[in-house]
């Protein structure tokens, strides 16, 4: 992907986040801190029948976490949290540069942080919503 498209991504999810909100009919929720930096979000989820319903966020951080949430959001949302949990491990395996070329489609949009993986300082931006996504899955099983 060209910077062109990740500074495209990043740009429009922290101008315009869908899913930078409470969420009151939440059925779990989890926080997730990176004290590196101090990015800190609120994860919150409404699963019914296995399935993600809506998802929102709250909290603050960098662009780069508010945006990896943001998306996370647009491509979990109707998913079952079996593949809620596949994607986050896709994406943490992008980060790490062990990605292959499928599993990186699978990751829609979210592929355009793959550059993150060689900024070492923002690594834990990007990963933030992800760990904390499959935190509070597990946690609901």
């Amino acid at each position: 992907m060209t910077d062109n498209f990740y500074n495209e991504v990043l740009l429009d999810h922290n101008l315009h986040p869908q899913h930078l909100h409470d969420l009151p009919c939440a059925t779990c929720s989890h926080a997730g801190l990176n004290p590196s930096c101090g990015d800190e979000i609120t994860l919150h989820l409404q699963v019914e029948n296995n399935i993600v319903q809506s998802g929102s966020f709250t909290g603050v951080g960098c662009a780069i976490s508010q945006a990896s949430a943001d998306i996370m959001l647009d491509l979990i949302i109707g998913r079952s949290k079996d593949e809620a949990m596949h994607l986050a491990s896709l994406f943490k395996k992008m980060i790490a540069g062990e990605i292959t070329d499928d599993e990186l489609d699978e990751l829609e949009e979210a592929g355009a942080l793959q550059n993150i993986s060689k900024m070492p300082a923002r690594v834990k931006c990007a990963v933030l919503a992800w760990k904390t996504l499959e935190l509070l899955l597990h946690e609901s099983s």
